[in-house]
């Protein structure tokens, strides 16, 4: 017998402005943006890529194909190691274009937690596991809470 081990390779997003959206994620991610083709981007994150296209990349697809801004039934979720300190970046960089849902929030499961949209309004939750048991159980899981990158002065 076999095993087929499925893994979560990326994320899509179809958007009809892709340079703001590429922008969007490239400042929550710190990814540098990789344009296979001009309509096509990825954002290669340490546990997976987060990709990006216009609608025309899946004009194949004509029974009820994808359409940007529409994505009402799903939150994205990035796990990190200090996400007020992301927030702060994002407000400084994205100013106004930058939609926040959820201030900072301590979830009862000990995630500190920020809900945002970004430009075509997707949820996107942005948390960091804070009390032992929540920094355990993102251990548990894979993606695995990374290293943190503070280093001696």
């Amino acid at each position: 017998m076999t095993t087929n081990t499925v893994q979560l390779a990326s994320i899509r997003v179809i958007t009809d402005d892709l340079p703001r959206l590429v922008r969007f994620y490239e400042v929550l991610t710190g990814a540098t943006p990789q344009y296979l083709t001009d309509d096509f981007v990825e954002l290669v994150t340490p546990s997976a890529t987060f990709a990006l296209s216009t609608p025309e990349r899946v004009a194949f697809i004509t029974d009820n194909p994808p359409r940007a801004a529409d994505n009402h039934t799903a939150i994205v979720e990035f796990v990190m190691e200090d996400v007020e300190s992301l927030l702060a970046h994002m407000k400084t960089e994205l100013g106004a274009d930058l939609d926040i849902v959820q201030a900072p929030t301590m979830m009862p499961w000990g995630n500190l937690s920020v809900l945002i949209r970004d430009p075509e309004g997707s949820l996107i939750n942005l948390y960091t596991p804070v009390t032992p048991q929540a920094r355990q159980l993102q251990q548990n899981r894979t993606p695995k809470m990374l290293p943190p990158t503070n280093t001696a002065d």
